[in-house]
């Protein structure tokens, strides 16, 4: 998504976009930056929006620099956060092929990699590379193509929410949906959003000079798919990929 989409979304950002920190239940992706954090690095949060994670990163680390496309997301952070004192706020386009980063010992990004676009997540993947030093951390979350298709296909099989989901298209609006679900892209609230396979994920930060060394499944309860979820629905859950990888 480009830069206006996230400018017009930053005032209802808390109500309307996915809370990760909130819904990751077993808190795989706070142990995950403690167990590789030191003291005495640098962080960057690259995505930030609004700050939720810098009350978990401030503590941490020497200094973070929260980065985001959004001008009104970094202020509704600082506005959120005037506590942390650590903390210094960088607006920058990941998607800028010539964009200018400090570069830190550790770097986080939060289901921040979205744009259906495939030219700019490769700039995207290339300017995590710049960001992160060598041999320093990257965790790294990002929507999981194998969760979207096991919920449409769970939803269809038990005809969960049909109301929610029933929709008949044709011509050009089902091509374009058909060439983009054969590329990842989904729609998540009518908004398409690129959306991974584990060994595609592996792939791209491999390209991008990076070397994985966890990579888990952030699950969900039900409810974050469907409105009204059977009470018999329980494993398998909907998920995120989440990696922690090293830079070569």
């Amino acid at each position: 998504m480009k830069r206006n989409y996230w400018e017009n979304m930053a005032a209802s950002y808390q109500e309307e976009i996915f809370d990760v920190l909130q819904q990751d239940k077993k808190k795989l992706l706070v142990r995950a930056i403690r167990k590789y954090s030191k003291p005495n690095q640098q962080v960057m949060d690259i995505g930030c929006a609004v700050g939720k994670w810098l009350p978990v990163l401030s503590p941490l680390f020497k200094k973070v620099i929260a980065l985001d496309i959004s001008t009104n997301n970094l202020k509704i952070a600082q506005q959120l956060h005037p506590g942390l004192k650590n903390v210094d706020y960088k607006r920058a386009d990941m998607s800028n092929p010539t964009l200018r980063v400090p570069k830190v010992e550790f770097g986080i990004c939060i289901n921040a990699i979205l744009t259906p676009h495939a030219k700019d997540r490769l700039v995207f993947f290339n300017n995590l590379k710049k960001c992160i030093k060598t041999n320093g951390t990257l965790v790294l979350t990002v929507p999981s193509l194998e969760s979207y298709l096991l919920t449409r296909i769970v939803q269809q099989q038990f005809n969960i929410d049909r109301k929610e989901f029933s929709e008949t298209i044709s011509g050009k609006k089902a091509l374009v949906k058909w060439k983009n679900i054969m590329q990842g892209v989904g729609e998540i609230d009518q908004v398409p959003h690129k959306h991974f396979l584990e060994e595609e994920l592996t792939l791209n930060l491999n390209k991008s000079g990076f070397q994985v060394l966890e990579i888990k499944k952030i699950e969900y309860p039900w409810s974050t798919e469907f409105n009204r979820p059977p009470r018999w629905l329980h494993s398998p859950k909907p998920w995120d990929w989440m990696v922690v990888a090293k830079k070569d």
